[in-house]
């Protein structure tokens, strides 16, 4: 696919200078773009099959009996974390879409019923469960859950979480959590749709506009930066990931590739 390499957009809010440099837009086809791994290879879904394209090679996975893909984490690329809201199920992928595990919350002497599953390092996954309104942590190898939080009020929107920090988005409230359960911020939605993270770093949707917001993680009276809304070509956001610095975004049509900058204080 030819790439399109377009110019450097500088933008400037709020005393504090962001900067999206638009790298690539080529065509691309699928029912969801799930995103980019640290070796360039591409995940998405097509036909309820995830697909993996790149130097690692071309692979495919699929288990229809399991439902709807509800989402994909490949911040491990050795092993992707599947989850199947329908059949409270996560399936866990080698680098070749191999299966390598799966875990199947129903059949667990506690059974929790989940909503969102993601990779959170050390053998273990970060939960939302629903039916205590609670962030968990469940080791898949001791098979021990530990609760992470307070019960939520209101519906869960969107999580996004690496081996250090798990953030959740619901209607009120947005927070980040550390991996020993310590909420390290919390404050409200602002009416963000979903949350996408690198680090302690988060870029939010809303509306079809995207705003970047450092540090929440590390959010407090000694670190506090504001919040940036991006500028960039007008874009239908289909689906987003963020990675590297670099944030990916399909339309349904193509998919854009950008260079994310680190705001500096002007």
């Amino acid at each position: 696919m030819k790439q399109l390499f377009l110019l450097l957009l500088l933008i400037c809010q709020v005393g504090i200078t962001q900067s999206l440099a638009p790298l690539s837009k080529v065509p691309f086809v699928a029912d969801r773009f799930i995103g980019m791994d640290n070796y360039k290879n591409t995940y998405f879904i097509k036909d309820r099959i995830i697909n993996k394209q790149g130097p690692d090679g071309n692979f495919l996975f699929n288990d229809l009996q399991l439902g709807r893909i509800t989402s994909v984490d490949i911040i491990n690329p050795l092993k992707v974390v599947v989850f199947f809201q329908d059949t409270n199920t996560v399936v866990m992928l080698d680098n070749k879409l191999n299966e390598i595990e799966r875990i199947n919350f129903n059949n667990l002497p506690q059974f929790i019923n989940v909503s969102t599953a993601t990779n959170a390092g050390s053998n273990s996954l970060w939960l939302f469960n629903v039916d205590t309104q609670q962030l968990e942590l469940y080791n898949y190898g001791s098979k021990l859950q530990t609760v992470v939080s307070q019960p939520f009020p209101g519906r869960l929107l969107s999580q996004a979480s690496n081996f250090n920090y798990c953030f959740t988005l619901t209607e009120k409230k947005m927070r980040a959590f550390n991996s020993y359960g310590s909420i390290l911020n919390e404050v409200p939605s602002e009416g963000y749709e979903k949350i996408i993270q690198q680090n302690e770093n988060l870029v939010a949707l809303k509306e079809n506009s995207l705003y970047y917001i450092p540090d929440f993680a590390k959010r407090n009276n000694a670190v506090s930066h504001e919040t940036v809304k991006l500028t960039f070509p007008e874009i239908t956001i289909k689906d987003l990931q963020l990675t590297n610095d670099f944030l990916y975004i399909y339309d349904g049509e193509n998919l854009h590739a950008f260079k994310l900058t680190i705001p500096i204080k002007e």
